[in-house]
């Protein structure tokens, strides 16, 4: 996904599946690994499906500034990633997971339960994706379960 104006990030848009956002383009070695990893199964041969957006507009981009990004209603997965320095620099390339808020009415009432941002190991990042975009399990179930660090690496 490339901007129009290369000045300017446009908004954030629903791709039907979830974003993920390079923020950080400072070691491009590095973001081939991550992409790697992510396009690489599950040894039960899972995949995360993402959009990846690696566009330079969106350099240095905070996940709040990113979220402001996202139009309301946003016709999306309630959630995106975002591979900022510490997902291309630290060990198994640990991925931010951004909460936005839930587009369906229906669930509108859990907008009201804080969301904490939590980050995901690449090799993980198939779970997330996978089960929080078909409901499976909830934002709790990853954030719960993240070690010291705020990394979640699995159950």
């Amino acid at each position: 996904m490339t901007s129009p104006d290369p000045a300017q990030p446009r908004p954030l848009g629903p791709a039907g599946c979830a974003l993920l956002i390079r923020t950080d383009f400072s070691d491009e070695r590095s973001w081939e690994a991550l992409c790697a990893g992510v396009q690489t199964p599950s040894e039960d041969d899972f995949l995360a499906v993402v959009d990846i957006v690696d566009d330079e507009v969106y350099r240095d981009l905070t996940a709040a500034q990113l979220r402001d990004l996202v139009p309301e209603p946003f016709d999306g997965p309630a959630f995106f990633f975002v591979a900022d320095n510490k997902a291309l620099t630290a060990t198994g390339h640990p991925l931010l997971v951004v909460p936005v808020p839930y587009p369906d009415p229906e669930y509108a009432d859990l907008n009201e339960v804080p969301r904490a941002e939590f980050r995901v190991v690449v090799t993980h990042l198939w779970s997330v994706e996978n089960n929080l975009s078909l409901a499976n399990m909830d934002w709790v179930d990853f954030a719960g379960n993240v070690s010291k660090d705020g990394v979640f690496r699995g159950f």
